[in-house]
């Protein structure tokens, strides 16, 4: 009796419509690329498989109904970038554009996309085109680190300069964009940061 209970409440192997609304509904509060929209298909199915074996339904049974719930996921995503709904260089480009306005380097903006399964040339693509934007992501960074121009107070002895570029530097950004941006007056600073933002 206890096997039928649960039997119920399992409900029925994700399937075409199902998954299709659970990719709307989660494109429609975060932007995703297509593996992200990916991997949260293959929780849905994870989790349905699951309860599924947990109610004791036949390992067999439950096997042929994940693979053909993953290929149906495939299906719908491939919909879904047919429509234009799903597009990693868009998803890229914008992306890429906040991360930079908030103080990250080409390399870290280029790392977080790999992260989400944007591939490295699209990535490359979606990177701003002058050197210009990553100078001023790396001021923006010196601000809220409170480094280079920013700096409240004297000027650092050669160690605490040193300091100063490791900071811009496990950050990602170059030797010299990072000695650029330190060596820049305070004014030069907010008008390239200012221009980064518009």
């Amino acid at each position: 009796m206890t096997g039928t209970l649960h039997r119920r409440t399992v409900g029925p192997a994700p399937n075409a419509s199902g998954l299709h609304e659970a990719a709307l509904d989660y494109l429609a509060r975060y932007p995703a690329t297509e593996a992200g929209l990916r991997q949260v298909l293959e929780r849905r199915i994870e989790r349905w498989a699951q309860r599924a074996t947990l109610a004791r339904d036949e390992p067999e049974t439950i096997t042929a109904q994940v693979a053909a719930a993953r290929g149906t996921a495939c299906e719908v995503i491939a919909r879904l970038v047919a429509a234009g709904a799903l597009d990693d260089a868009i998803y890229a480009e914008n992306r890429a554009r906040s991360l930079v306005r908030a103080g990250h380097s080409y390399r870290a903006t280029a790392a977080r996309l790999a992260a989400k399964g944007v591939n490295p040339a699209t990535a490359r693509a979606a990177l701003p085109k002058d050197d210009e934007s990553e100078l001023a992501a790396a001021l923006v960074l010196a601000r809220k680190r409170r480094i280079g121009p920013f700096r409240p107070g004297v000027v650092p002895d050669e160690a605490g300069r040193r300091r100063e570029l490791r900071v811009l530097a496990q950050a990602g950004f170059p030797p010299s964009v990072a000695c650029q941006a330190l060596a820049m007056t305070l004014d030069q600073a907010e008008t390239m940061v200012n221009r980064l933002r518009r």
